[in-house]
């Protein structure tokens, strides 16, 4: 096991420091390009503006023979394109794969002073993150970066289900994590080939209301396959500050099925999804963004509660310290997450009356 006093220091010589938080900023949307399209490398600079964050894809979906042409056009576009306030990504070959040494070895090099976040196909256990975490600090200390490169597994086999927490934690790099349903579904030997959203045959069903007339209609229901797994996933990232987010949603004209799946994952706590198509762009925007109501209640809190602590009587309502969760970063400072008092007594602030919380 390592020194948990070693877990903050560079894994290189040379290299830069590792970071205490995870930075916040706008992640709603991770939209994926494939950069050895040059229609695409052309379009990048404007696709930038709509999007959080422009990922140049180099894994599932790029063909044996354009690996090289997608990592030579993510980089020029990296070097001759403008992208703002926009986050650039990259997903790297699966670590098994012939590609995936040149990949890091020369994005690091290249443009690793733009690259904020390298993205880890198929991540079984800690043992994969460790292998990038260290690759990474020598190729930030030969390259003399002066911040570390995040990464972000996506969770998409089985076993990489089973080792979720160990995962998570493996590393101070740790960004987040993306859901991966279609491979995810494969591995499982899951009876399925969407990639992402339901499936008609998954369903609950009531009892039947005349026990000698089963064959009577009944309320039937389709159910999500996979609550459990992004619940896991959730929790996992909530534990150890990371951010978790819904992947691909592959039928791009299935626009209400998309904002559905998208919807289910944001109120589960994910803070964003994929985009394959622009017209999921504005989806993930309209689903990841917080209404304005909620924007305007949580300021009403804290204005009612500077301190965070303890609850008070708002709008009638019992309310705990702090904003809403959706409107919170990742493990946010003690002062703005709200304590339940222990003794007895009234456990709302009346707003004429401060009841101290516990410290």
């Amino acid at each position: 096991m390592r020194n948990p006093r070693d877990f903050f220091q560079p894994l290189a010589i040379g290299a830069p420091e590792p970071l205490r938080e995870i930075p916040v900023k706008p992640s709603r949307m991770i939209h994926f390009l494939d950069f050895s399209n040059e229609k695409m490398v052309a379009k990048a600079a404007d696709i930038a503006t709509k999007t959080d964050i422009l990922l140049g894809n180099l894994e599932d979906a790029i063909p044996v023979d354009r690996k090289e042409a997608a990592r030579q056009g993510l980089i020029k576009a990296a070097k001759e394109s403008d992208f703002g306030q926009t986050a650039l990504w990259t997903r790297v070959n699966s670590l098994e794969s012939p590609w995936v040494l040149d990949d890091l070895t020369t994005l690091v090099t290249e443009i690793g002073d733009q690259l904020e976040v390298v993205m880890v196909p198929k991540v079984e256990g800690a043992w994969d993150i460790h292998y990038v975490d260290r690759l990474l600090a020598q190729l930030e200390a030969k390259a003399k970066l002066d911040r570390p490169i995040l990464i972000h597994a996506i969770l998409e086999t089985a076993q990489g289900v089973v080792n979720l927490e160990e995962i998570a934690a493996a590393s101070p790099r740790m960004q987040g994590m993306s859901f991966g349903p279609a491979d995810l579904a494969a591995s499982r030997r899951m009876k399925t080939t969407r990639v992402g959203g339901g499936h008609p045959g998954y369903r609950v069903m009531e009892d039947p209301a005349d026990p000698e007339n089963p064959e009577a209609d009944r309320v039937s229901a389709q159910q999500d396959l996979w609550h459990y797994s992004i619940a896991r996933m959730v929790d996992a990232c909530a534990s150890t500050g990371t951010l978790p987010f819904y992947g691909p949603f592959g039928d791009i004209k299935d626009t209400a099925g998309c904002e559905t799946q998208f919807r289910a994952a944001f109120l589960m706590g994910c803070v964003g999804a994929w985009s394959l198509h622009p017209v999921q762009i504005e989806i993930a925007k309209k689903v990841f963004s917080p209404p304005p109501e909620e924007v305007r209640f949580a300021r009403k809190v804290l204005e009612a509660i500077p301190d965070g602590r303890g609850v008070h009587m708002i709008d009638g309502k019992c309310r705990r310290g702090g904003p809403p969760a959706s409107l919170r970063p990742p493990r946010p400072p003690v002062r703005s997450i709200g304590r339940r008092r222990p003794a007895a007594g009234p456990l709302c602030r009346q707003p004429e009356a401060r009841v101290s919380a516990a410290p």
